[in-house]
């Protein structure tokens, strides 16, 4: 079970530093890219974002249906299902507004678009957070 939290703190906590590093530089930027590029860069952005993000959101997924379905351990049950539920959050978040909202702005920049984008982003930005500082608690179990 050790290499599975190892695995698990490896991908949240990577994927935690991204959220914030998007949230903070990355979104905010999209509104200086210029109308006449941005359809460009946006799909340049999808394409290249995918390649970093699905592989470390799929590890983190595994890992924390494994984490979860583990059974009695020293992490709380409490505290498994509440890592299981912060993904689903994340998860459901991405594929309901954060994707639908990139689709948008890949005809090109929609200020309401962007604005909601980096609002809405808020909830990725702080259930990563959340999941990172229990992937730190289970560490030390």
């Amino acid at each position: 079970m050790r290499g599975v939290l190892v695995a698990h703190a490896a991908a949240t906590w990577a994927m935690t530093g991204l959220i914030w590093f998007v949230q903070i530089v990355h979104y905010p930027l999209f509104a200086d890219v210029g109308r006449q590029d941005f359809a460009a860069y946006e799909a340049a952005h999808a394409r290249l974002t995918t390649w970093v993000v699905a592989p470390l959101m799929l590890a983190e997924l595994i890992a924390a249906v494994s984490i979860a379905l583990s059974g009695p351990q020293p992490i709380p049950a409490r505290e498994r299902w509440l890592g299981l539920a912060l993904v689903g959050v994340l998860w459901l978040s991405t594929a309901a507004v954060q994707v639908p909202l990139h689709h948008r702005l890949a005809a090109g920049f929609d200020a309401g678009a962007w604005s909601t984008l980096v609002r809405s982003n808020w909830i990725r930005t702080l259930a990563w957070s959340l999941r990172a500082l229990l992937a730190a608690r289970w560490l030390q179990l």
